[in-house]
């Protein structure tokens, strides 16, 4: 677009924008954000990080949004009663209803 109107633009200076103006454009954003859905699918899988073997944990909402990714070391219901105190203080709205895939740790923690 400013191409067309014959202004040059290097790569610093769109670096030089992102840098001043994306902190702004990320919190209006954010603010503009519809909360989640009250449904939440909650899933683990096992993931190698560094040759290491851990459990990648995620929380997503009935429509697909992504609300929060955890990695951690074991699969216990120490582990699962941290991932959901987590998840519950990071979201502003309290879920209707948590859907897992059976996983024993997931009963003992809600």
């Amino acid at each position: 677009m400013l191409a067309q109107r014959g202004i040059e633009v290097s790569y610093e200076t769109i670096r030089v924008w992102t840098v001043k103006f994306g902190p702004t454009i990320a919190a209006n954003l954010r603010r503009r954000k519809l909360p989640p859905s009250p449904r939440w699918h909650l899933d683990e899988m096992v993931c190698k990080i560094g040759g290491e073997r851990v459990f990648l944990w995620r929380a997503v909402d009935d429509e697909g949004e992504v609300l929060d990714l955890v990695v951690q070391k074991r699969r216990d219901t120490h582990s699962a009663l941290k991932l959901l105190k987590r998840f519950l203080r990071n979201q502003g709205v309290e879920p209707e209803s948590i859907v897992t895939d059976g996983l024993a740790s997931y009963g003992s923690a809600l």
